[in-house]
């Protein structure tokens, strides 16, 4: 599996900040997976989203390459795992 997919977490760093977070995942873990993507090539940073400076981030073509496999995995889950919902939608 590619760096930067399916990390463990431990509780106490879990609970931090998620608050602000739409993904509902601790800023830090966050931030720490997003950073992990864009050294492994699979996301770059862009202009900051918001009025308040965050960094923004977007797929490179490697990461939009992996876009049919976790759709696949997505479609999967949501078929055979119980409970399981789509929140959230890819934006490109």
């Amino acid at each position: 599996m590619p760096s930067g997919f399916g990390s463990r977490t431990s509780p106490a760093c879990a609970r931090r900040d998620q608050s602000s977070s739409p993904e509902r995942i601790a800023t830090n873990i966050l931030a720490n997976r997003l950073e992990r993507l864009v050294r492994g090539g699979m996301a770059e940073r862009s202009e900051p989203s918001d009025a308040a400076g965050r960094n923004g981030y977007r797929l490179t073509e490697k990461g939009r390459s992996l876009l049919p496999v976790l759709r696949s995995i997505a479609e999967w889950g949501l078929a055979h795992i119980p409970g399981t919902e789509a929140r959230m939608r890819p934006s490109l």
